[in-house]
């Protein structure tokens, strides 16, 4: 994985670039450095040189350690970085900063990285150096990093050192908050430091084997630390610990008030709570192994038995124990596999772990699959040999430690956000958990996780290409090979022999999120081009493939379709009786490409009347030829005709709004000249086919009108609403007015409610300020003497409501009030005699409107105390009514009812004497 400058076209660079220029070409935000050394390799002391790899032939050689490019690479994950950006990268450390060789790695939401000069160098999720802490001074009295962690929420990083001091550093701004040199005792080197949950606690680990909690404190501005001894290497050397640190979701997991602290020495597993007291949860000896062998310990929320709980996976020797921890701190064992590696979760599922030999292998726990194996010979890991033998403080470590140290790559291997980074003496590895994914076959997972790179959600993601534009390339060119993948694991999993419906719920699991990925990507071309065809060996796959097509469809995803594709679409829908989402599907699409006589055809034989206007509009560009067909002239209507009329008047309302029916707008050019050709439609005198001995006039608004005279009214009522300054528009208006008239006045084929419908919708928009129209009020009189015909009980209840609608829309300023009073009142319309009664202010009046109506004399009482209690009425107005009340009393007698109902409201009745009442 060296880059060859003559592969790539690199030029040798005779003066390496300054920092601020490197930042300029890059764009990023400023480094801030924190008062920078600059450190020659001659001043490396010996144990500075001892990080190379067991596999490194020529590890103990300085000048080639000096020769080493620091670089950050890709090894399993689909995408290469950019190499000049890793050229610079590697004159950036080596040259400007002269940071050292690596010596520890950590990963949370930034990367961070210690050096054998002391420094520790962050980056960011880009790649781009954002912080550079350390200094000369440090570097030189402190020596190596030796262990490294940043805490939940990434603003600080801990620093410990191959001399035994540990530093406190604020990742926003890269200032130094705290130098803590007496945590330990003198001589011996931080081999572990880590964060808890709580931010102001952290565990440290020596090479004297002695573990420490450290308390962080900050009284009036003063920071400060204090340490407790948790566990004496005088005991028993530990030489690996890892607090339980939840997940975000996990955070409220009962066990998490424990503070629960796993400890591995050289003899035994130890799990301890350090809250609410120091207690000893749980000890577990190792089997006999190699006294060289590491231990390691690894935590990992997993699901069982329906509960989500803290399991500690540990290793010594030849096999991994995995301990479940319950809320209740029961702590028992559960399985175990058979390797010699250290170890590492990338979820709940899978471990990564690398053997003596330097091999990374991928297990499935609940399987115990290895799922790969790969050779980590070229990364040549980092060892921290030198730290456990404490060669910075003069080796004063037992000889067991120093011989386990001889493996031992803690601080090598990092782990955050499903993916794992390995330190090299050459390169970072970095193991992305989507691999892990796909060599599961579990592809739906593995996608959203791609397209969590794809939108730059997902956190921690190392390689990737930082223009957001490159990224999406690189990340869309990968999903589209997962998806080929998926694609023919599908048919190959498919079951040969069964129900159809077992084989559709196969495909089910897996098109739609076919469909979905191509069309999020935009990738048309490999839905239709590559999948489909793979797709049509398969009946059942097809037809999956095709439904899963609508909900794009139908949201606007996916417009334009081939002829071919069409032509399948068109013909399974109609194969499978789904005409409905047929329809739905026609609306939405281009049907420029369709064989529309045969789809119109299709359509009309299944009603599916918005389909066939949709066509009619779109593919010919004709607005009229659905309604000549719908509009037929007819009187009776069947069910099916009462649907295609429905929605004749909703689409004749668009029309004349300038609305595309179903859905969407009328081009701007066509407005105008779609709704001057539904006019001219409707003021046809007779229809376009008609013979010469056709009588009937104006078909088609008569058709409308027998229909739904209510509705067909609305509709031109809301498009008489839109008439300003339009001349033409005026026009059509009169004669639509006009023609109505003729129709159905004096006409029995309309009822008293359709023809009162007419005259209220006349009297709207007479009553309009800038009304234009003309009507002859004498059509108005014939109307009323209509409504009020005397001689006619027929519908007396329909009349008067219409006459009154009438009215109370303005329509009253059309009659001779008195004539109509006389009218309403042979005809026994009480409740118009009301209305005109009540715009003089003759409330006395009402009362014998309330006395004559049968329908209404129980509601007199009701009225009456209304009318006494209303506010603004005058005595006089009030006296009016009693003594209309008392004359009804001294006509019609003393009846029981009324006295009842008077007795109700007696206090506007005390004028009465106590005998009458």
């Amino acid at each position: 994985n060296w880059i060859d400058d003559k592969e790539f076209d690199i030029p040798q660079v005779d003066t390496p670039p300054t920092l601020e220029s490197i930042l300029s070409q890059e764009g990023e935000d400023p480094i801030v450095l924190e008062d920078t050394c600059t450190l020659n390799t001659d001043n490396m002391d010996a144990q500075s040189c001892e990080t190379s790899s067991v596999a490194s032939s020529d590890s103990g050689d300085l000048a080639h350690l000096k020769r080493h490019k620091f670089t950050l690479i890709k090894m399993f994950c689909f995408w290469s970085l950019d190499r000049i950006s890793s050229k610079i990268f590697h004159i950036f450390i080596q040259d400007k900063v002269d940071a050292g060789l690596p010596t520890a790695i950590t990963m949370s939401g930034v990367i961070a990285v210690g050096t054998s000069h002391g420094l520790a160098l962050v980056f960011d999720t880009n790649q781009a150096l954002r912080l550079c802490l350390g200094s000369k001074t440090t570097g030189a009295e402190f020596g190596a990093v030796s262990a490294l962690s940043i805490n939940h929420d990434c603003s600080r990083l801990l620093c410990g050192f191959a001399k035994g001091q540990i530093t406190m550093w604020d990742l926003a701004n890269g200032k130094l908050l705290r130098t803590i040199t007496d945590a330990h005792p003198p001589g011996t080197a931080i081999l572990h430091v880590k964060f808890t949950d709580d931010p102001t606690v952290a565990i440290s680990n020596d090479s004297g084997g002695s573990v420490f909690e450290l308390t962080f404190r900050r009284v009036m501005g003063m920071r400060s630390c204090d340490s407790r001894c948790l566990f004496s290497g005088s005991k028993g050397e530990v030489c690996c610990i890892e607090p339980l640190r939840a997940p975000p979701d996990f955070t409220d997991h009962p066990i998490m008030c424990y503070s629960l602290l796993a400890m591995a020495s050289l003899t035994k597993i130890l799990v301890i709570g350090l809250k609410p007291t120091l207690n000893v949860w749980m000890t577990f000896p190792y089997t006999k192994t190699d006294p060289s062998s590491v231990p390691h310990l690894a935590w990992q929320f997993v699901p069982v038995q329906k509960m989500v709980n803290p399991i500690l996976a540990f290793c010594k020797g030849d096999s991994i124990h995995f301990l479940l921890v319950s809320a209740q701190l029961n702590v028992q064992p559960t399985q175990h596999l058979f390797f010699a590696y250290c170890k590492t979760w990338i979820n709940s599922c899978t471990l990564v772990l690398v053997d003596s030999h330097e091999k990374l292998h991928v297990v499935d726990r609940p399987s115990h699959e290895v799922l790969e194996t790969q050779d980590l010979e070229q990364v040549q890991l980092v060892y921290n040999s030198q730290h456990f033998k404490s060669l910075a403080t003069g080796g004063n470590v037992s000889q067991a430690l120093a011989l386990v140290g001889e493996k031992a790559c803690y601080q090598s291997v990092s782990t955050h956000a499903g993916q794992i980074i390995c330190l090299g003496t050459k390169v970072f590895f970095c193991l992305q958990r989507l691999d892990c994914l796909l060599k599961q076959e579990d592809f739906v997972e593995a996608l959203t996780l791609a397209w969590s790179f794809h939108e730059g959600t997902a956190k921690a993601v190392v390689g990737l290409p930082g223009d957001p534009k490159k990224r999406k390339e690189a990340v869309s060119d990968k999903m589209a090979e997962i998806l080929l993948q998926f694609a023919e694991y599908a048919l190959k999993k498919c079951p040969e022999q069964g129900k159809i419906q077992v084989m559709g719920q196969h495909f089910q699991d897996v098109i739609p999120v076919l469909v979905e990925y191509c069309l999020l990507l935009q990738k048309v071309d490999l839905l239709f081009n590559q999948l489909y065809p793979r797709l049509l060996e398969n009946m059942a796959a097809k037809g999956i493939f095709l439904e899963s097509l609508e909900t794009h469809i139908v949201a606007n995803r996916l417009g334009h379709l081939s002829t071919a594709i069409l032509r399948d679409l068109l013909a399974h829908y109609h194969d499978s009786g789904m005409m409905d989402s047929l329809e739905r599907c026609i609306v939405h699409l281009d049907v420029t490409n369709l064989d529309i006589q045969q789809v119109i055809q299709i359509c009309w034989n299944n009603q599916l009347y918005d389909a066939v206007i949709y066509i009619y509009n779109r593919g010919m560009n004709d607005y009229i030829t659905p309604m000549e067909v719908s509009s037929a002239p007819r009187c009776c209507f069947i069910d099916e005709d009462v649907v295609m009329g429905n929605k004749l008047l909703v689409y004749l309302s668009c029309c004349l709004a300038g609305r595309a029916y179903p859905l969407g707008d009328i081009p701007e050019d066509l407005v105008v000249q779609v709704k001057n050709q539904v006019f001219e439609f409707l003021i046809r005198l007779h229809s376009g086919n008609s013979s010469q001995e056709e009588v009937v006039t104006f078909p088609f608004i008569r058709t409308l009108l027998h229909f739904d005279a209510r509705e067909f009214l609305n509709v031109l009522a809301m498009t008489f609403d839109d008439f300003q300054n339009d001349k033409q528009a005026l026009e059509y208006q009169q004669r639509i007015v006009d023609i109505l008239l003729q129709l159905m006045v004096d006409n029995p084929d309309f009822t008293p409610s359709q023809v009162g419908g007419l005259f209220t919708f006349l009297a709207r928009q007479l009553a309009k300020p800038n009304n234009t129209l003309f009507v002859n009020r004498k059509l108005f009189d014939q109307v009323l003497e209509f409504l009020c015909c005397p001689d006619d009980d027929s519908r007396h209840a329909e009349r008067q409501q219409v006459l009154l609608e009438l009215l109370q829309v303005g329509g009253v300023v059309q009659f001779n009030e008195e004539k109509l009073f006389t009218l309403a009142e042979k005809a026994a319309f009480y409740q118009i005699c009301e209305f005109l009664y009540e715009k003089k202010h003759l409330y006395d009046g009402i009362i014998d409107c309330y006395l004559k109506d049968p329908l209404r004399k129980a509601e007199i009482f009701n009225y009456i105390h209304n009318l006494l209690s209303m506010p603004g009425y005058t005595s006089e107005e009030k006296n009016r009514v009693r003594h209309k009340v008392l004359q009804h009393i001294q006509v019609s007698g003393i009846h029981t009812n009324f006295l009842i109902g008077l007795s109700l409201f007696k206090d506007n009745f005390k004028f009465f004497s106590t005998p009458v009442l």
